[in-house]
């Protein structure tokens, strides 16, 4: 028998459930994105700016403005070689130069529900990190619609896809992982990494439930590098 639940008097199934998450989820992202778009209009991301003052006018902007109070992971603003690294690593604080990539990865909780995402802009005139720019939103489109056409894709699976498609663009993965699940409602008790990651080694169909037998919702990560490991670029929102 089908199990069912009970939300404000009337039963639903659990199928339910997790289209509302889904739709909550997106909510959340749509004020990520709306943030993002501000950040832009207002101008912040500029040359002669530190990496950790550009952070905080973000923390700042996002709590003023979206009443944003709490970020599920750190905040990163990542410019020049830094751009490289990845979400674990802590390289020496930068000042943005005239021709860098800067990379954004925020996760603010907006109405209690998490969003992730990440962008990535080209200052000056190089032409390369412009195409790399473009690239991202682009080889995310791909990497998705791969996923969508094949049901029963492994993380590992669509990791190794996305690392090709990177490839055939010219450019490096910069990531070690492509992504991983998000839980959605904050606050949520800790998770371990086990079938969370789109990583190499990690066999689990991204389409299965959880161990408590919940949906996955997944967040596709694209992290491009340049083949001399000079600069790159990130981009992340839900698959």
């Amino acid at each position: 028998m089908r199990k069912r639940a009970v939300r404000k008097g009337r039963p639903f199934c659990f199928g339910e459930a997790m289209n509302e998450r889904r739709a909550k989820l997106e909510e959340a992202e749509a004020r990520g994105n709306a943030l993002f778009d501000a950040i832009e209009r207002e101008g912040l991301i500029v040359p002669g700016k530190r990496e950790d003052q550009l952070n905080d006018e973000i923390h700042a902007f996002a709590r003023d403005r979206f009443g944003v109070k709490a970020h599920w992971h750190k905040r990163i603003v990542r410019a020049g070689p830094n751009t490289v690294c990845i979400f674990s690593d802590d390289p020496p604080v930068r000042t943005i130069g005239p021709e860098d990539t800067v990379y954004l990865d925020l996760g603010p909780v907006l109405e209690d529900w998490e969003a992730d995402l990440g962008r990535t802009y080209a200052l000056g005139r190089d032409p390369e990190k412009k195409r790399l720019v473009a690239d991202l939103p682009r080889l995310f489109d791909i990497v998705q619609a791969h996923y969508r056409a094949t049901p029963d894709i492994t993380a590992e699976d669509l990791y190794a896809y996305a690392c090709k498609a990177a490839e055939d663009a010219g450019w490096l993965f910069g990531g070690v992982i492509a992504g991983h699940t998000i839980h959605g409602p904050f606050p949520h008790a800790p998770l371990g990494r086990e079938g969370r990651m789109i990583a190499a080694g990690n066999r689990t169909r991204m389409r299965d439930a959880d161990a408590a037998g919940d949906t996955r919702h997944w967040i596709l990560e694209i992290h491009l590098v340049d083949q001399a490991r000079t600069f790159g670029g990130f981009y992340e929102r839900l698959l």
